[in-house]
Parts: structure tokens; sequence; C-alpha cells
């Protein structure tokens, strides 16, 4: 090979793994890998119905903590 040729190869390598570490970059500044528990949901619920009830339990502990977060407040009577 001659020697421009060599040269080309290693600028254009060069470029592309630079443009590869730019785009990596971005993802963990913009938290594209933040989501942890996308991957552990997935080996826990083997199936729809599975998650599906996962996500309703969810649902009613934050419901639960937000009615006795209301009844607290409801409760809470300041001093004379």
């Amino acid at each position: 090979m001659s020697e421009s040729v060599v040269i080309l190869m290693i600028g254009i390598s060069t470029f592309l793994g630079a443009l590869g570490l730019i785009g990596l970059l971005w993802a963990v500044k913009t938290g594209q890998f933040d989501d942890e528990s996308k991957f552990i949901d997935a080996t826990r619920y083997d199936n729809e119905e599975d998650l599906r009830d996962a996500v309703m339990m969810d649902e009613k502990k934050k419901q639960s903590k937000k009615d006795r977060e209301e009844k607290r407040e409801k409760s809470y009577s300041p001093p004379d």
C-alpha cells in the first residue's frame, strides 16, 4: 500500500473513533443510560401480566403513601 492510503485510513479511523466517543459522551450526559429499573424489571417479570401486576402494586403503594400524607396534614393542629 502506498503511504497516502495508510494516512487516509488512519485519518478516517481516527475521525470515526472520535465520532463514536462524542456520541457516547452525549448519551451519558443526556441520561440515556439512567433507566436502571428497566433492565431489573425485564429480568424479574417474565410476561406482561406479571409486569402489569407489579405496576398496579406500585401505583397502590404511591396512592397509599399520598393518602397517609393527606391524613397527617388533616390531623395536624397548630399549637394555641
